[in-house]
C-alpha cells in the first residue's frame, strides 16, 4: 500500500470517527444540574419592544350618557290619568338627582309622555304635567332648574306601539334625556 492511499484511508477513517462522535454527542442526555439555587434568567435585550398597554376596560365610563342610562335610569312611569310621582319612581329620581349633582355641567330635557287614550290636547297637557313633576322632584333635590328643559310629546312618541294595557303602562312615562355636558 502506498503512502498516499494510506493517508487517504486515514483521512476517511478520521472523518467517519468525527461523524460518529458528533452523532453520539447529540444523542447523549444532558448532565443533571447541581442541586441548589438557580440563577435568575437574564433580562430581555434592550432592543426588544415594550409590552403593549393593557386593554381598555369594557365597562361604562362615569359621567357619560351610557352611565346615566345604565347605572341610574332615564325613565319613570306614571299611573293612568296621573302626574304624581309614584313610589317606585322615587328611587330612580333620587339617583338621577345625585348623578346630576355629581356632574353639574350636564344639561337635561325631561320628555313627558302619555298613552294613546284621550285627545291630543289632553295628552299634551298631561305629558307637560308629568315632565314638570319630574323637574320639580329633581329641583327639590338640589338640581338647578336652569339645567332642565321640559317638553311634552303627549301620545305622539310612544315607546310601545301596542294597544294593550302593558303598552299603555310603558307609554305613560317621563324620559330624562341628556342634551349636553356629558363626558
Amino acid at each position: 500500500m502506498t503512502t498516499s492511499s494510506m493517508t487517504k484511508r486515514a483521512a476517511k477513517f478520521a472523518i467517519i470517527a468525527l461523524a460518529a462522535a458528533s452523532v453520539t454527542a447529540c444523542a447523549s442526555r444532558p448532565k443533571p444540574e447541581a442541586v441548589g439555587p438557580t440563577a435568575p434568567p437574564p433580562p430581555p435585550p434592550a432592543t426588544q419592544p415594550s409590552a403593549p398597554p393593557p386593554p381598555v376596560s369594557q365597562g361604562v365610563l362615569p359621567g357619560t350618557q351610557q352611565d346615566f342610562v345604565i347605572n341610574v335610569g332615564d325613565r319613570v312611569y306614571f299611573d293612568f290619568d296621573s302626574y304624581s310621582v309614584r313610589a317606585d319612581a322615587a328611587p330612580v329620581l333620587e339617583a338621577q338627582a345625585a348623578w346630576l349633582n355629581r356632574y353639574p355641567s350636564v344639561m337635561i330635557r325631561i320628555e313627558g309622555n302619555a298613552d294613546e287614550r284621550g285627545t291630543r290636547e289632553y295628552n299634551l297637557a298631561l305629558g307637560a304635567r308629568r315632565a314638570n313633576a319630574v323637574r320639580d322632584f329633581l329641583v327639590s333635590r338640589g338640581v338647578s332648574s336652569s339645567r332642565i328643559n321640559t317638553v311634552s310629546y303627549g301620545k305622539e312618541r310612544p315607546i310601545d306601539p301596542g294597544t294593550s294595557e302593558d303598552a299603555y303602562q310603558r307609554n305613560r312615562n317621563a324620559h330624562t334625556a341628556i342634551t349636553s355636558g356629558a363626558n
